[in-house]
């Protein structure tokens, strides 16, 4: 069976330097699995690899939809399979890399195909959410006690999609998912990267400060322009900035709630992946340099080869 390198972890704790010593070591190319790297001009925002880095290992699914397009889970494997077929008949490993957890689950279990968005009852279900706030978790129960039990109360972008599939459907996403859902043909070959939370926490905070510094407020201004209220101003970051711009708070204050919304998508970064099975888990504790980080993952990569 064709296999497939699946290299994952918190946001801030390495993956972009290993990815790119493994890419160059297999001589393959990168395929991200990052929900905001796939928008063109948000750059700074989602820490997307410096073009020089990109020019010396080809990266897929960067840039690839601009911030109004909608982009489902879908969508995301529908592109990158093609990709990983290539890549096979040219007899290289895909390196797929990145902290989506739902781009992760699809790509290593399967996808079901479910209902197109439809923007109209999605605007209209967020308007009930607005008027009466947990209506719509509370609508989900009713409808799906088991996708319900599965999604955090406060994740309305998930509920609004359990919702759609449900009234587009008649049928519930949890059974559908159960039912339709046909995982990849491939051997997925799955790293993970973890670290000290206490040092990932310091190190996302530096990523932050360095984010400013690069340009992130000019970046969203940039992207508020283009498009104010779809779901890439809903990324950390972006929205933070973004009340900072229409004088909501000050900047920081905005950096604050950056570092403690990053430190927070982190964890429950940590809490879905040990969720996934035959993971092969590489603590980077103590370790700041890519070449040595990369040394540990390939002392791993060469049993599993």
């Amino acid at each position: 069976m064709n296999k497939v390198i699946v290299l994952f972890g918190p946001t801030g704790v390495g993956k972009t330097g290993v990815s790119l010593l493994l890419a160059k070591e297999l001589d393959t190319e990168i395929i991200s699995a990052d929900s905001m790297q796939i928008y063109r001009h948000m750059d700074v925002g989602t820490a997307k690899p410096p073009s020089e880095e990109r020019a010396a290992v080809k990266h897929q699914m960067i840039d690839i939809v601009d911030p109004w397009e909608s982009f489902s889970t879908g969508k995301y494997i529908s592109t990158a399979v093609p990709i990983i077929k290539r890549l096979h008949k040219e007899r290289k490993i895909p390196v797929i890399v990145g902290g989506t957890g739902l781009y992760i689950k699809a790509m290593t279990r399967g996808i079901f195909n479910g209902p197109s968005a439809d923007w109209t009852l999605r605007r209209e279900l967020f308007s009930r959410e607005e008027e009466e706030k947990r209506s719509l978790y509370n609508y989900l129960k009713e409808l799906d006690p088991v996708a319900a039990g599965k999604i955090t109360q406060n994740d309305t972008r998930r509920i609004i999609r359990a919702l759609e599939v449900c009234l587009k459907s008649n049928i519930s996403m949890s059974q559908m998912q159960k039912e339709l859902t046909v995982p990849l043909p491939y051997e997925f070959i799955k790293i993970g990267l973890t670290r000290d939370r206490k040092e990932l926490y310091g190190l996302i905070e530096d990523r932050v400060d360095g984010m400013i510094r690069s340009g992130l407020i000019e970046e969203v201004k940039n992207i508020l322009m283009m498009s104010p209220d779809r779901t890439p101003m809903q990324a950390i970051g972006y929205k933070e900035v973004a009340l900072y711009l229409n004088g909501k708070i000050s900047l920081d204050q905005a950096i604050g709630l950056i570092k403690r919304g990053t430190k927070r998508y982190a964890k429950r970064q940590f809490t879905w992946f040990k969720k996934e099975e035959g993971v092969h888990w590489v603590n980077l504790t103590g370790v700041y340099d890519s070449r040595e980080a990369f040394s540990l993952v390939n002392m791993t990569l060469k049993t599993l080869l």
